[in-house]
């Protein structure tokens, strides 16, 4: 498998600890990690893997971090690249937007067709997602706050899927 790159946003830490869980999960594998805040289009180009991470604010907005970087994805051509995303939000204190920050990253992306990594929505309680496409989470979706004992089998899970829609 080709070196995978991680490029995530982070506040407080803990979409950046869960960065370092999915790169753990990959095990053997490649994975190059990116903090949104120094990285460039460029580091993004070197990669044909891709995985975006980010969590939601208030009521469904994007992580500043994206906020500020999301123009720039217009630069990257998509059309020979596999891209992956994840998502933190909190279902019980926002079920009407919850991570909608990874379904508003997702609508703004110039080039759809290339996700992959898509998710089941059972087990999570919300009214409305910006990330719920046609049934299913457009990736991975974690609730740090009220499901953080699922996390590491959740990941664990989207990784194995991920090696084989990578390839």
């Amino acid at each position: 498998m080709e070196t995978i790159g991680i490029f995530y946003g982070s506040t407080y830490g803990m979409t950046e600890k869960v960065t370092e869980k999915i790169k753990k999960a990959f095990g053997r594998a490649k994975v190059d990690v990116y903090n949104l805040n120094t990285a460039s289009p460029e580091d993004m180009t070197k990669y044909k893997n891709l995985i975006f991470g980010t969590s939601a604010w208030g009521i469904g907005e994007m992580q500043d971090d994206w906020e500020y970087f999301i123009d720039k994805l217009a630069e990257i051509d998509f059309s020979e690249r596999k891209l992956a995303l994840f998502g933190l939000g909190d279902q019980k204190e926002y079920p009407e937007s919850f991570v909608d920050g990874m379904g508003t990253l997702y609508c703004r992306l110039p080039d759809k067709s290339c996700v992959i990594g898509q998710t089941a929505i059972d087990g999570y309680d919300f009214y409305f997602s910006l990330a719920n496409k046609d049934g299913k989470f457009i990736g991975l979706v974690l609730d740090e706050h009220h499901q953080k004992n699922l996390t590491d089998e959740r990941i664990k899970k989207w990784v194995a899927q991920l090696k084989n829609e990578f390839i």
